[in-house]
């Protein structure tokens, strides 16, 4: 039973894309002849040196006996989904096939000399602070071609291709230069994480308003406790994140969009300027900057403590910090409250994407593999395993059906119910050029430590932007939504 203004975990998943094929009693997948005629085999399609065969068990004409080398990011995820899911999915079709396995926090150290001399892993899950510029792969040729995945038959129902069970941010996403080369594996909701239980021990209710945000940072601190915190030394991007956000809020999802196609004076657009001069006052009358010289495992910690209320972050902390979580700690998501009376987004849009990208080696030894490895990632049983290991929603629509789903992931949920459709959008600058992100990164640390400001970090990080899209040898990429 349902309380008045509570969804549903169907209403929750349909409103992200995720709700399952609903058949009655007794009834199975789809078979085959439910949308064509029996006998009907998918069409092969070329895409570079791999087409979709007639054999929907093997599209990609997977040798059963090669090898397959799978590097993971193991940082909020863990690595289990993959050393213990798709891994041993993966050797359960092919049995004469051995999965060599990686996972490592350090993913450019790791993998860039790899790259540099040809010796690479099959599949790489891009993630964290050393991530690879993948734009700039791209242009190196190293990443293979998706559309052969998107278009070959789902496992679970070979009817169906790939790229109509999954979420369509998914396929929005995936392109570089106008190719499908990355697959985004998790939906994730970015904003400001608290503790639901201390708020309700206090008496506290969530602020709508910069002047209730600020009111609450003053009662907070005659607790001893901080309004807000980041950390300035592994995830320094959780605040540039947070301040791309709070613009678009400002000033509408366009703020963002112009500063992905390397606008003229995108960065020096009044919303960016007062999303950053509201976060550099937070962090002036209601922060720490001993917190500059942590991590993002120490920061968390921290507010697990309950010595901090906001954390800007995204809906994988969840199981990021599962084991160290008290039992009277309880996960939650905080909308971004009105900087202004005239904000053009809404009190409680919130970021809502897809995340965690993986890639196919091009140039490495089993790309056929590869994009398999992929097909079972996205199949509902390495879906749900996912969500199950890590306690994170993916791409795959009705994947999470059924599951009992954590009080984070329940809030994010009724948060992105209550959105609707004020999204804000994600900053794609971070994958296109990564040069300005790294940048990015940097100065926002520099700015909110009080060193400059804010109209000195709009002109800074404007100036990076002006080099990028003047420098010939990079490649632009351009978005109209």
């Amino acid at each position: 039973m349902t309380h008045p203004g509570e969804i549903t975990r169907r209403q929750l998943l349909r409103r992200i894309g995720m709700t399952a094929f609903v058949a009655g009693p007794g009834a199975g997948l789809l078979s085959a002849c439910a949308t064509s005629g029996a006998g009907d085999e998918p069409t092969a399609t070329p895409t570079g040196s791999i087409a979709v065969s007639a054999d929907p068990k093997n599209p990609f004409g997977v040798d059963a006996k090669k090898p397959l080398e799978v590097t993971i990011f193991s940082g909020g995820y863990g690595d289990a989904y993959a050393k213990d899911l798709h891994e041993k999915m993966y050797e359960k079709r092919f049995p004469g096939a051995t999965v060599k396995h990686n996972a490592t926090q350090q993913i450019g150290t790791q993998l860039r000399p790899r790259f540099a001399s040809g010796d690479v892993p099959d599949v790489v899950n891009n993630s964290g602070p050393e991530a690879l510029d993948l734009a700039a792969m791209a242009g190196e040729g190293q990443l293979a071609d998706l559309t052969a995945l998107f278009d070959a038959p789902s496992l679970d129902d070979p009817s169906k291709k790939v790229r109509d069970t999954v979420t369509p941010a998914v396929l929005d996403n995936a392109k570089i230069d106008d190719k499908d080369l990355v697959l985004n594996y998790t939906v994730s909701h970015r904003a400001l994480w608290y503790n639901a239980k201390l708020f309700a021990d206090k008496g506290w209710t969530l602020p709508k308003t910069w002047a209730e945000f600020k009111a609450l940072g003053d009662t907070a601190k005659k607790e001893g406790i901080l309004l807000f915190a980041y950390p300035g030394q592994k995830g320094p991007y959780y605040q540039l994140w947070n301040a791309l956000y709070t613009a678009a809020k400002i000033g509408g999802n366009q703020v963002l969009i112009d500063i992905d196609n390397l606008v003229d004076n995108a960065w020096n657009a009044e919303p960016v300027k007062q999303s950053v001069t509201a976060w550099v006052e937070i962090q002036t009358l209601y922060g720490d900057k001993a917190y500059f010289g942590l991590d993002h495992t120490q920061t968390q910690v921290k507010q697990l403590q309950n010595k901090l209320l906001f954390y800007p972050v995204g809906s994988w902390i969840e199981n990021e910090m599962a084991k160290d979580k008290p039992k009277d700690f309880e996960y939650a998501i905080a909308p971004i409250p009105d900087v202004t009376a005239a904000d053009k987004m809404p009190y409680g849009a919130i970021q809502v994407g897809v995340g965690e990208n993986f890639f196919v080696s091009a140039k490495g030894k089993n790309p056929q593999g590869g994009l398999e490895y992929l097909r079972i990632m996205l199949s509902k049983e390495g879906a749900k395993g996912f969500t199950e290991k890590t306690l994170n929603l993916t791409v795959v629509n009705g994947a999470a059906e059924g599951l009992d789903l954590t009080p984070g992931l329940k809030s994010a949920a009724k948060a992105q119910d209550a959105a609707g459709q004020n999204i804000i959008t994600d900053a794609r600058f971070e994958g296109w050029y990564k040069e300005l992100f790294d940048y990015g990164t940097q100065q926002i640390n520099v700015v909110m430590a009080g060193r400059i400001t804010p109209e000195k970090f709009c002109q800074n990080m404007q100036k990076k932007a002006d080099a990028i899209k003047k420098d010939s040898s990079v490649v632009k990429q351009t978005r109209s939504n």
